[in-house]
């Protein structure tokens, strides 16, 4: 920083002043010249001075501050066959809004920062839709919306973020009507889109994955929500091609099939089905960052590739029945997250929960987050706290640098004291904020202003932030002795009372940090007490 003397430039020989001496007689006093070298000795002086008291305003207190805690912990919220929420069809618009709130509620106060709320079942909207109708699962009639009218996915973006979560918007990219959903009425996208959607033997419909128009059609069902909510993540789940069983065998795609080799495709049938799922894949994620590259993109892939991989698996193989190589995806960091569904427990080396998040983990050429799917609701153990407690162990263990699970569903919460206690008594016991996602861009983030007064037996900690619209949490720091204690806060709490003994020991820093909403922290402030 440059600093001008406030003194005027001399003449080499002399320097003139004009002092007004009255009103009326102006005299010009001649005073001795001052000598060059002198006047230029006063002005580095000056210089000198301004720049280093300009350097003390700026020195920043530095302090050797703990790392804060970091973990994904979230939990799926079905809609589907009014799974988790709404807990029946005919509740009202009131009702919905307090079963929302107490499952928000629930996830916040056991230390859970995310939370994945299915949006689109099948082909339908819990959310104010141009493309789909409203989902028969809201209000037990497709197309009709809830009265008095709400729209449920903003409702659910805005409660959650109150709390400090996150919401990832859940979509089922291929199911066209489900059995639980009612009859199929002209504003079914069943009916609205025959030509590209095929009845199942187990009476469900689904969109025809290879139909160049599917791929458009929910293409622009995802644009459309990352474009109008404020969500910060997209997941799709296992269904991509059907299982099996759902149409007691092959999937019914003959006029997509034969379209393919009348125009000269060389794939074989199963290459060919797995292909539609890629480029879907691909193209979903690009045009999300396309948009807003700071919305994650996860998925929540059927747990095992392919049996024997790794070595002694066996058990179903989503590349050869749902024509899904989530390996590929994985390999080529097509997702931001990657939750596979794995859940069996430990020690079954059949279908082992550590061997094959260990197995995933290698293909993980990317870094990207892997976190898996836990069967909180019904893994099979002799008691299902500890084998979810040691799958959280074994997780922190394998995914040390990002670790993360999420947990199928919301009812293993739900319906069970012992687990939410367990839980929060033990690996939930401190929040956490969620882990960075690094290959993802974002704009640095200025440290907030921490101001600190203190009134009798309390210190008062107030920061301010320029950029509060960029602002997700405040990490808070305080050390009484030599013991540092931190709080992260959600965005609109900006002061908090601290008392200056504690235990005996007396508050003597405060520091205050910003995180937005990718997890990134800004410098701090810090105040001395």
């Amino acid at each position: 920083m440059s600093c001008k003397s406030s003194k005027p430039k001399p003449n080499p020989t002399t320097s003139a002043v004009t002092t007004e001496v009255s009103a009326t007689q102006p005299t010009e006093v001649s005073v001795p010249a001052v000598p060059l070298e002198n006047t230029k000795k006063d002005t580095a002086v000056n210089t000198a001075t301004s720049k280093a008291t300009a350097e003390v305003k700026k020195e920043k207190i530095r302090l050797d501050l703990p790392v804060v805690p970091r973990e994904f912990r979230a939990a799926w919220v079905a809609t589907v066959a009014n799974i988790n929420w709404p807990s029946k069809r005919n509740l009202t618009t009131e009702q919905q809004k307090q079963e929302a709130i107490a499952l928000l509620d629930l996830l916040k106060n056991h230390n859970f920062n995310a939370v994945i709320f299915q949006v689109r079942p099948s082909a339908d909207a819990l959310y104010e839709s141009s493309y789909e109708p409203w989902s028969y699962f809201l209000t037990g009639e497709i197309g009709k919306r809830p009265e008095p009218y709400y729209d449920p996915l903003a409702f659910w973006v805005e409660e959650a973020h109150k709390r400090g979560l996150e919401l990832h918007v859940w979509l089922n990219p291929y199911r066209a009507h489900h059995t639980n959903g009612g009859e199929v009425t002209e504003k079914s996208m069943a009916k609205k889109a025959a030509d590209y959607v095929v009845r199942l033997k187990n009476g469900m419909y689904w969109f025809d994955p290879a139909d160049p128009r599917t791929q458009d059609h929910a293409s622009r069902v995802v644009n459309d929500i990352v474009k109008r909510y404020d969500i910060d993540g997209v997941h799709f789940d296992d269904y991509f091609y059907p299982y099996a069983s759902y149409n007691g065998g092959d999937f019914p795609d003959h006029k997509t099939w034969k379209s393919y080799k009348d125009n000269g495709g060389t794939l074989s049938r199963a290459d060919w089905r797995r292909h539609n799922v890629n480029i879907f894949i691909e193209r979903i994620y690009k045009e999300i960052k396309a948009e807003k590259p700071f919305v994650k993109f996860g998925l929540s892939p059927f747990g095992i590739w392919k049996p024997g991989y790794p070595a002694g698996v066996t058990g179903s193989s989503q590349y050869d029945e749902l024509y899904a190589d989530a390996k590929l995806w994985l390999n080529e960091g097509w997702v931001d997250y990657f939750t596979p569904q794995l859940y069996w427990p430990i020690e079954p080396p059949q279908q082992s929960f550590v061997s094959l998040l260990k197995w995933w983990e290698s293909e993980n050429t990317y870094k990207r987050h892997l976190w898996p799917g836990l069967n909180t609701v019904a893994v099979k153990a002799a008691h299902r706290p500890t084998e979810i407690l040691n799958q959280i162990t074994a997780t922190r263990e394998i995914v040390p640098n990002s670790p993360g699970q999420v947990h199928w569903s919301i009812a293993g919460l739900t319906k069970s004291p012992e687990m939410l206690s367990s839980l929060v008594q033990g690996p939930y016991k401190k929040k956490a904020l969620v882990p960075r996602s690094p290959w993802l861009p974002a704009n640095p983030l200025l440290s907030p202003t921490l101001l600190l007064t203190v009134e009798g037996n309390n210190a008062h900690a107030k920061w301010l932030h320029k950029q509060p619209d960029q602002i997700r949490h405040y990490v808070l720091y305080y050390r009484y002795g030599k013991e540092w204690q931190i709080e992260i806060l959600v965005s609109n709490i900006t002061a908090k009372e601290l008392a200056l003994y504690k235990d005996g020991e007396k508050l003597n820093a405060v520091a205050v940090k910003a995180v937005d909403r990718l997890g990134n922290e800004s410098d701090y402030d810090a105040k001395l007490n």
